[in-house]
């Protein structure tokens, strides 16, 4: 199975399997509440119900437990900073992250197809053991990626005792301590890429001032020298490199 089929099967194991149950009768739909036999979440109703609960959450968490942030974050920071905040398109710059982060995700998606799926599929673990499964490549990706100082800020709000290590750490712990390291680096991306641009502002700005041009924007006359640059450097290049380059 090439790597596209190895995403598109991850994300609907899920469905698969809430189907499946859905649909074990043959003749008829019946929804029984008494409890059946098997083991993970119970009886096929309460499974049902709480898998198609998950799968509408699923988008969110896969979005927040991965490096989408730091990347959208990044990426609309260049906008600005080249002053055009209306191109590329939000629709471009949300499609490039998604296929950067799909581009730099791919060893804990193999990791998880491997662990989990294939498991699954082949009806070794159950739902819930495959959803455990699943969590620990992201587990391991997103403690690499933390803060410990943010670890620690979310250990103590939640009163959690102290762990014997990251690994014994609760995902409500680490997912959003990740979330906030995220955000602070995409941050410090975002300071890195306005500063050459601000250097091509401050330079326009001054020559026009000297000349007594004063009522022309300096925007206006800076925005193609600062489109020269980044094109030249190859720009988008360096920042799609330097960005899955940074992920550890």
């Amino acid at each position: 199975m090439t790597r596209s089929g190895r995403i598109a099967a991850l994300a609907t194991v899920l469905l698969a399997a809430a189907a499946g149950s859905a649909l074990a009768g043959a003749g008829s739909i019946e929804l029984s509440l008494d409890a059946g036999s098997g083991t993970g979440l119970g009886n096929s109703a309460v499974r049902v119900a709480l898998l198609l609960t998950l799968l509408t959450i699923a988008p969110s968490l896969l979005l927040l437990m991965t490096c989408f942030v730091r990347f959208i974050i990044a990426l609309h920071f260049l906008r600005q900073a080249l002053g055009t905040p209306q191109m590329p398109p939000n629709q471009v710059l949300i499609g490039l992250a998604l296929f950067l982060t799909l581009f730099a995700m791919s060893p804990t998606i193999d990791r998880v197809y491997e662990q989990a799926w294939k498991p699954y599929e082949q009806g070794e673990i159950d739902e819930y053991e495959g959803i455990q499964a699943a969590a620990q490549p992201f587990r391991e990706f997103m403690l690499a990626n933390t803060r410990e100082a943010d670890l620690k800020l979310f250990v103590r709000m939640g009163r959690i005792e102290r762990p014997s290590g990251p690994e014994a750490l609760p995902l409500r712990v680490v997912i959003p301590a990740f979330v906030i390291s995220e955000l602070r680096t995409g941050f410090q991306i975002g300071f890195l890429l306005f500063l050459p641009f601000l250097v091509i502002d401050l330079v326009v700005a001054s020559i026009l001032l000297a000349m007594g041009m004063m009522m022309l924007p300096p925007a206006m006359v800076s925005l193609p020298f600062k489109i020269l640059l980044f094109v030249l450097v190859d720009g988008w290049s360096l920042i799609a490199g330097s960005l899955v380059a940074g992920l550890n």
